[in-house]
């Protein structure tokens, strides 16, 4: 029973000593980086427009009433225009003072001589035919500030999908040339990172749209939307 019980002890004691040897580090892999880019450029289907109703009164109260009315106009006119409740929303509201500063400032406070206020509505325009209409029908119904337009996709998936094979296709191309030039030979490929960049807004400031006296539906170009695909790519190589 002395002898098994020995043995066991010194098999438990020499396995600790074999679990605390430092191990080996692993060499690192001899690999190479490259990037490749790609672009995908398709026509938007739907636009995000900025409409900003912003009135002035001696109270709060009249500002509010003022702007609630006109903003009331606007989203009656963009509902009856075909755009669905889902694309319709108040994307900033605001209620400032406006001060009168005497001078020199330090002898007197400043004193409030009315207020502003600030009604902003982001509409979600999937006909984009009927955007010029509606921006003309906004402005003549009481927005007067923004305007701003900004051309998207719905579901840009397909072009994405394009152009991440295209910078694919790139990154390893210029692997190829690389290992080429310097005499070795690829193997496999280590690691794959993507970077995605939406298209870049292209705001299209509605200055005729401004104009209450403006007769036709304001004039409109959309465009393409260019969507563009980064990759990183680390690729072994053979020795």
């Amino acid at each position: 029973m002395k002898l098994i019980a020995s043995t066991f002890l010194a098999v438990v004691t020499a396995t600790a000593l074999l679990l605390s040897l430092p191990t080996r580090a692993e060499e690192p892999v001899p690999q190479l980086r490259v990037s490749g880019e790609a672009e995908a450029a398709i026509a938007p289907d739907m636009a995000l427009m900025q409409l900003t109703v912003t009135r002035e009164g001696q109270t709060a109260r009249a500002a509010l009433d003022a702007n609630s009315a006109a903003m009331a106009e606007v989203i009656k006119a963009m509902r009856k225009g075909g755009v669905d409740e889902r694309d319709l929303q108040t994307s900033n509201f605001s209620i400032q003072p406006r001060y009168v500063y005497p001078k020199p400032r330090n002898e007197q406070p400043p004193k409030i001589v009315g207020y502003t206020v600030r009604n902003s509505l982001t509409v979600r325009v999937r006909e984009l035919a009927d955007l010029g209409e509606l921006l003309d029908r906004s402005v003549t119904l009481g927005v007067n500030e923004g305007g701003s337009v900004r051309f998207t996709n719905d579901d840009p998936g397909t072009a994405l999908s394009e152009a991440r094979a295209a910078a694919m296709k790139n990154a390893l191309a210029k692997a190829q040339t690389l290992a080429q030039a310097a005499g070795v030979e690829l193997g496999d490929i280590l690691e794959i990172t993507e970077q995605a960049h939406s298209p870049q807004p292209r705001p299209y400031m509605a200055e005729r749209a401004m104009l209450a006296s403006a007769a036709d539906a304001v004039p409109i170009a959309a465009g393409e939307n260019s969507y563009r695909v980064v990759v990183h790519v680390s690729v072994a190589i053979d020795q």
